[in-house]
C-alpha cells in the first residue's frame, strides 16, 4: 500500500512539473527564437539586396533584408511580396531560399521576429504582430511599390502571422505554407497531457482567415508529421474566398523547397504575377 502511495505521489508531482513547465515556457517552445547577424545580401551573391531597419510602434529594432525587383517589366511601381518564417528559422538560415524564390518583378521584404535573428525584443504572439504591422508599413510606403499588390506569404508559424495581416491589412494575395489550425489544436497533437486551460496562445488561424477576402494560394507536403495536410485543408475550408490547394508529394516539414522545386517557385511567381 505505502508503495502504491508513492507511486501516486510520484506521479502526482511528474504531472505538477510537467504543468508547471507548460505554463512556464510554452512561448519558448512556440517561438525558439534562434539568434544570428542578419548577413549582408551582396556578400551573398543578392545583389539587389539591402539590409534594413524596421521599428514597431513600441521602439523595437527588427533587423531585416529589402530586396528590390530583379527585373522591372513593367517599370515600377512594383509588387511587393512580404514574408514571414517559421519558428525556428531566422533570415541568416533562409538567404539561399529568399534569393531563389523570389518573384523576378516583385520586390520583397522579410524581417527577423522581435527575439530573432539581429531583432531586439522578445518574441511573444503580440510582438509578432506587432512587427507584421510594422514590416507592412514599410513595405507600402516604399515609392517603388504598389501598394495595391502587395503579397503575404507565411510557412508554418508564420502562416498565422501572414493570416494576421491580411485580414488588417490592403493585401493582393495570401500564400500559405503548412499551416496549423490553432496553438490549441497543435498543443493537443503534440502535449495531450498539458491541460487545455494552461494555454495562454491563441494562433487560431481558422477563425483568423474567416477574415481575408483576398486570393489564397496554400502549399503543404503531404508526408508532414508536425502538421498534417488535414491541418491545412481546415484552414483552406474556414476562407471565405477563392483558395487553390497544391500538395506538394512526399515532401514533410523542412524539404518543401527542395521537393517542390521549380513547380512551387513557378506556381508562387505566377500567384504574385496574376495581380500585374
Amino acid at each position: 500500500m505505502v508503495f502504491l502511495v508513492r507511486i501516486a505521489v510520484g506521479l502526482a508531482i511528474g504531472y505538477a512539473v510537467l504543468v508547471a513547465v507548460g505554463w512556464l515556457f510554452q512561448e519558448r517552445l512556440a517561438f525558439p527564437a534562434p539568434r544570428a547577424p542578419v548577413p549582408d545580401p551582396k556578400r551573398l551573391g543578392i545583389a539587389n539586396g539591402e539590409r534594413i531597419e524596421v521599428v514597431t510602434q513600441d521602439g523595437t529594432r527588427l533587423a531585416g533584408w529589402y530586396l528590390s525587383p530583379a527585373f522591372h517589366r513593367p517599370p515600377p511601381p512594383s509588387p511587393a511580396l512580404l514574408w514571414f518564417y517559421g519558428n525556428g528559422e531566422n533570415i541568416a538560415s533562409l538567404g539561399p531560399i529568399l534569393r531563389d524564390f523570389q518573384p523576378r518583378e516583385a520586390a520583397l521584404l522579410v524581417v527577423d521576429y522581435p527575439g530573432y535573428g539581429g531583432s531586439e525584443g522578445r518574441a511573444t504572439e503580440a510582438a509578432l504582430y506587432a512587427a507584421a504591422d510594422a514590416a507592412y508599413a514599410t513595405l507600402a510606403a516604399r515609392p517603388q511599390i504598389d501598394p495595391g499588390r502587395i503579397y503575404v506569404y507565411g510557412r508554418s508559424l508564420g502562416s498565422a502571422v501572414a493570416i494576421y495581416t491580411a485580414a488588417h491589412h490592403r493585401v493582393a494575395g495570401l500564400i500559405l505554407e503548412s499551416p496549423f489550425t490553432s496553438a490549441a489544436d497543435m498543443a493537443r497533437r503534440h502535449y495531450a497531457l498539458v491541460p487545455r486551460f494552461l494555454l495562454r496562445l491563441s494562433l487560431d488561424n481558422v477563425s483568423a482567415i474567416a477574415q481575408v477576402r483576398c486570393p489564397i494560394l496554400l502549399f503543404h507536403g503531404t508526408a508532414d508529421r508536425l502538421v498534417p495536410t488535414a491541418m491545412g485543408m481546415r484552414v483552406a475550408a474556414a476562407a471565405p474566398g477563392p483558395v487553390e490547394v497544391v500538395l506538394i508529394q512526399n515532401a514533410g516539414r523542412n524539404d518543401t523547397y527542395d521537393v517542390g522545386g521549380d513547380q512551387y517557385r513557378d506556381k508562387l511567381w505566377a500567384f504574385v504575377g496574376a495581380g500585374k
